[in-house]
């Protein structure tokens, strides 16, 4: 619901501006666009660890739960150096605050996500885990899907749309 409200504020804004972005507010599409493909590949990469979950394949689904935090940092990391490098802040203008309002909750979410599979790759070598890995590893995909088409939606608007 919150990135529904966060859209609309967008869009609201967008509508009641004559130029938007405002004037000297540039984002960097090819940054952004490496940073999503890093999202798309953490996202495609726990399907690949819950398959190997599944088949009893622990050594691939640590590898692969590995593969997804390692493409989550990366992610994080082409974020925060977008933000070091733009010329406005979340201060600036409506722009900048529905900008980092919106980008930041997302990356919040991310670091979320990051933490949560961190954990299950640790908890990859508990016998619990083990027993019962599906439910819980399912949910974390679900979520990383989740923040994946989010960002898509957040990307498509904010750097291709604009």
């Amino acid at each position: 619901m919150f990135f529904a409200a966060m859209f609309a504020a967008y869009f609201d804004l967008r509508a009641n501006r004559a130029a938007w972005p405002p004037p000297g507010v540039h984002t960097d599409l090819l940054s952004s666009g490496i940073g999503t493909a890093a999202l798309a590949a953490a996202s495609l990469v726990m399907i690949l660890a819950t398959r190997a979950m599944d088949r009893g394949r622990w050594e691939a689904a640590r590898l692969w739960t590995a593969t997804a935090i390692l493409a989550a940092l990366t992610f994080v990391g082409i974020a925060l150096a977008g933000y070091a490098r733009d010329p406005f802040t979340i201060a600036t203008n409506a722009y900048g605050s529905i900008y980092y309002t919106i980008t930041g909750f997302h990356l919040l979410h991310v670091l979320a996500g990051i933490a949560i599979l961190s954990a299950i790759l640790i908890g990859m070598r508990s016998p619990a885990l083990r027993a019962n890995h599906r439910a819980g590893t399912e949910a974390m995909m679900y979520y990383w899907h989740f923040v994946f088409i989010v960002w898509i939606g957040i990307w498509t608007v904010v750097d291709v749309i604009r």
